[in-house]
């Protein structure tokens, strides 16, 4: 059965900070009315099926501002997957018979004192289909544990294959996989969904000044070319660090957009300081009928595997780092990893140390 174009919004919503689990409510009652708004006014062309809620909308980013402590902040301020927060989530997706993706930093059943930062999409029924463990944390600030923190432990859990660290979950609307906001620092990442058969991608949120540098925009446009896949990237709004307070702060600068699988910007908003959203057409058949008929910028047909593979062959950042130790503190971050993993690429010749 073809699917038919639909429309697709990613929210931009105002965050307060939290202290404790329970305050999410506050930030998922705002989500509420601004998914009311949003998928409105966006159905007055083409029916709204998927809505995409940034990175930090549930929980602000605290957990990185603060410095806070992995453990204490696992124990007070994350969330289960299902929860009764993806429950609340459920019920707007089925109030709005749409594809819901989001993300909350949260706890694996099997790590209780550790949280990772994941992605997540619920069904029209209301149902999760779909998590993502981000693969690529903000390393010098986000405290979340990664799979590749753990990888010993993770491929003898889930095994060591894409589906592994790069899910892509098949609906009616189009094959959907999660790229959060530094994962698409990285085009590793956009290939590897890609390879696993992604056609719409959610890339959220990015931080001021590199949106306003236009970073955020320069790697979402080049991760759909690339791939030839949708990149829905939404990115918040105004944060407040504590629930009750009365600074209104625009750290995200602005710049959301809906880009299609030649790169084209579909779905724009450039404005972020305040609660708005970003929506435009999806066109899953149109992205098949180019992936199999043109002859050239359908690149993903072209890849010369065997070449790419000695780029990898040696490791490059450490695994293993938070197998049997809690993540680092920022300070200690920069002297045991990044001081180090600079002197390694200057050690191997790749990179030539600065005389400034």
């Amino acid at each position: 059965m073809s699917i038919k174009p639909y429309t697709a919004v990613g929210l931009i919503p105002t965050v307060r900070g939290i202290r404790h689990r329970s305050d999410i409510k506050e930030n998922l009652t705002h989500l509420k009315h601004l998914t009311k708004a949003a998928s409105w006014l966006s159905s007055l062309s083409l029916p709204v099926r998927l809505i995409a809620i940034p990175e930090g909308a549930l929980q602000g980013f605290n957990d990185e501002v603060l410095d806070a402590d992995h453990e204490d902040f696992a124990k007070t301020c994350c969330i289960d997957i299902p929860g009764w927060e993806t429950d609340m989530l459920g019920g707007l997706a089925r109030e709005y018979n749409s594809y819901i993706i989001a993300q909350a930093k949260a706890r694996h059943p099997d790590w209780p004192n550790r949280f990772f930062n994941c992605g997540f999409i619920i069904d029209p029924t209301g149902e999760v289909i779909l998590i993502h463990y981000k693969v690529s944390p903000l390393f010098p600030v986000e405290h979340s544990l990664c799979p590749h923190d753990i990888y010993d432990w993770w491929i003898d859990k889930y095994g060591n294959n894409l589906d592994a660290f790069w899910p892509v979950v098949e609906t009616d609307i189009g094959r959907l996989g999660i790229m959060m906001a530094n994962d698409g620092s990285y085009p590793e990442n956009a290939r590897a969904l890609a390879l696993n058969g992604a056609e719409v991608v959610y890339r959220a949120s990015y931080p001021h000044p590199a949106t306003g540098n236009d970073m955020f925009e320069i790697q979402s446009r080049a991760r759909a070319l690339d791939n030839n896949m949708y990149v829905l990237a939404p990115n918040m709004g105004t944060y407040y660090l504590y629930k009750e307070g009365d600074t209104p702060i625009d750290t995200f600068g602005g710049r959301s957009y809906l880009i299609d699988y030649k790169g084209t910007i579909v779905g724009r908003q450039d404005y972020g300081g305040s609660s708005t959203y970003v929506s435009g057409v999806v066109d899953i058949e149109a992205l098949r009928y180019h992936r199999e008929n043109a002859q050239w910028d359908n690149w993903m047909k072209d890849i010369r595997s065997e070449l790419y593979q000695l780029l990898y062959k040696d490791p490059i950042y450490p695994k293993n780092s938070y197998l049997n130790n809690k993540p680092l503190k920022l300070k200690e971050y920069k002297s045991k990893i990044i001081d180090k993993q600079i002197k390694l690429m200057q050690d191997r010749g790749i990179w030539i140390k600065s005389k400034k």
